[in-house]
């Protein structure tokens, strides 16, 4: 049986296809687009979906939708009464873009000629699905807390073998997500998806403005959340999405923040001491109230195993603290944790919840996008006309771990392209973590982005608790965890300022050339650890080898790996 998932009409457009329940191919269509974000009918996610598995639309048995409009809909209509304006402002945005979900069935059968029967799962639990149905849990908690879908900005449940029961929700517009979201405009930095720039940020400072931004937004007793909605302006509506790029209004109340925090900053002005203070202690509450929220999942289900979704969910520094400040003893977090991730939760709902199928493998597997042969990456370099080397495993690998070594930078595009927003050693960017200079090197001359910005550790799994406190299997590099003390002055390159980094756990048998690559570097250096950054320069991560090809070009990448081919900007030796 196949089903295939999507999330349409809003941000980060995305398509999934189940076989049997298990996730053959996901994609994001941003990747396609080119544009980040990017929020339409995924048509093209949909069809590169249908073409790797090698099947035509019409054998699919239903296509799900990560959204329900019939969800909430008393509570939609008393919030319509109570906040007219408000109300009017969302009402105003949903239907910005013409091409909403009504349109869709046509659409697709404008597209491919036929459209399988439409499914509506509500975007909370598309995101828990997503979470439980991939874990290796036969029963656990499972929480979902984003910005908002569906009027919901929290979900907590209980999944046992192949059915979730949603015990609780929280009521748009109380919701973390927004809560972060003002603040993060207010720092400076405006775009849809600027969160984690903040969550970088905040190691930088102290935790001056903690007692004001308690004040603001706080756990509740009879509701999940409260907040001081005086602070927050939502008359303007949330979300918009023309040309089909998403645009967040302006969410925080001016004279409000600014009594409390002074200026705000505008978008390429200095980042001072204050705005660091005030980015520490906006992580540090977003971390006390998702740990909140995860204990009175607890405390509703008595499971001691977990498993979460949703945007907040892709706040790694918490997610890295959630085990030691909660009961629960294990955690899992599916790579694609954000909005992309319900096409892939929305068909598992499907299949497992509503069509009673049994349970199958976890996936650990974020290699569900679009791959290249050999053959094909080097037609597409001599259509380019570029010089190359082809190397075989047993000479590639020692090659680039070598080139790594010396402090050359390298852009590595191998096998199929990961789903979710994390590069995991298939569409990366990969350098040296003992060099001091890398992080400077790597956010000024190729990803072109802010200074402050850290870099992720990929780390071989049988030396993780070797490097890290309290090490956690982190496969989809969903977690910030401290760096062992003797061990910081080795990799200062991965080390952010307050000691910790955001790992990827690599572990042999699921990514073994990655794992291959990064032994024959421990080989050579006595270091189990490689920096691994998404292979991209402010774009969505490259997809295809044209990309790469186009990137490397650009910019100061000191080598390409496409498969087993290799450019480089000075000569090529092997050694015999």
């Amino acid at each position: 049986m196949y089903i295939i998932g999507i999330n349409a009409f809003h941000a980060d457009s995305s398509a999934a296809l189940l076989k049997d329940g298990k996730v053959v191919f996901a994609t994001e269509e941003e990747r396609f687009k080119r544009i980040k974000h990017w929020a339409g009918l995924p048509l093209e996610s949909i069809e590169f979906c249908l073409k790797s598995e090698g099947i035509f639309i019409n054998q699919v048995e239903s296509i799900c939708i990560g959204r329900d409009p019939k969800a909430k809909l008393r509570n939609k209509i008393s919030y319509l009464v109570k906040r007219p304006k408000s109300a009017l402002g969302l009402f105003q945005q949903r239907f910005s873009n013409r091409n909403d979900l009504g349109n869709i069935e046509q659409e697709i059968k404008n597209h491919f000629g036929y459209c399988p029967p439409i499914r509506y799962i509500e975007h909370h639990r598309a995101h828990l699905a997503s979470a439980f149905f991939s874990s290796p849990f036969d029963k656990a908690a499972v929480v979902s807390i984003d910005g908002s879908g569906d009027f919901s900005t929290v979900m907590i449940g209980e999944g046992a073998g192949n059915k979730i029961e949603v015990l609780e929700s929280q009521d748009f517009p109380v919701s973390i997500g927004l809560f972060y979201t003002a603040f993060t405009q207010f720092l400076g930095f405006p775009y849809y998806g600027d969160e984690y720039k903040v969550m970088g940020l905040s190691p930088y400072g102290e935790l001056t403005y903690l007692d004001q931004i308690r004040k603001m937004i706080w756990l509740g007793e009879k509701s999940i959340l409260e907040w001081d909605e005086s602070f927050f302006d939502l008359e303007g509506g949330v979300i918009s999405y023309e040309n089909k790029i998403p645009h967040v209004s302006q969410l925080f109340k001016t004279k409000k923040f600014e009594k409390l925090f002074g200026k705000a900053r505008i978008k390429g002005e200095s980042i001072e001491n204050r705005h660091q203070d005030i980015a520490a202690s906006l992580q540090r509450h977003t971390e006390e109230l998702i740990f909140g929220i995860v204990e009175r999942a607890y405390l509703l289900t008595g499971c001691k195993n977990v498993a979460i979704a949703g945007g907040v969910a892709q706040n790694s520094v918490a997610n890295g603290k959630l085990i030691q400040n909660t009961s629960f003893k294990e955690l899992y977090i599916p790579s694609a944790g954000h909005d992309a991730g319900i096409a892939m939760g929305a068909a598992q709902f499907e299949f497992f919840d509503n069509l009673n199928n049994p349970r199958i493998k976890p996936l650990y597997n974020a290699n569900l996008g679009i791959s290249f042969s050999n053959e094909q990456i080097k037609a597409v370099l001599n259509v380019k006309k570029l010089d190359f080397t082809f190397l075989e495993d047993k000479e590639l690998f020692p090659f680039v771990a070598k080139k790594i070594s010396e402090s050359n930078v390298v852009g590595f595009f191998d096998g199929s392209a990961e789903f979710g927003p994390r590069a995991l050693g298939s569409r990366s960017i990969l350098a040296d973590p003992r060099n001091p200079k890398a992080q400077a090197l790597l956010n000024e001359k190729i990803k072109k982005r802010e200074s402050f910005r850290p870099f992720a550790p990929s780390i071989l799994e049988e030396f993780g608790p070797e490097y890290f406190h309290e090490y956690q299997f982190t496969p989809f590099m969903e977690r910030v965890l401290s760096i062992k003390e003797d061990k910081r002055d080795l990799i200062p390159a991965v080390t952010h300022v307050d000691g910790s980094g955001r790992l990827q756990s690599v572990k042999k048998e699921l990514r073994p050339r990655y794992h291959k690559l990064i032994s024959e570097f421990y080989d050579l250096t006595g270091i189990p650890i490689l920096i691994n950054t998404s292979f991209n320069e402010n774009e969505p991560v490259v997809n295809i080898p044209e990309e790469a090809i186009d990137c490397y070009l650009r910019t100061d990448l000191d080598i390409l790996v496409l498969g087993n081919y290799v450019l480089s900007k000075t000569p090529i030796f092997i050694e015999s």
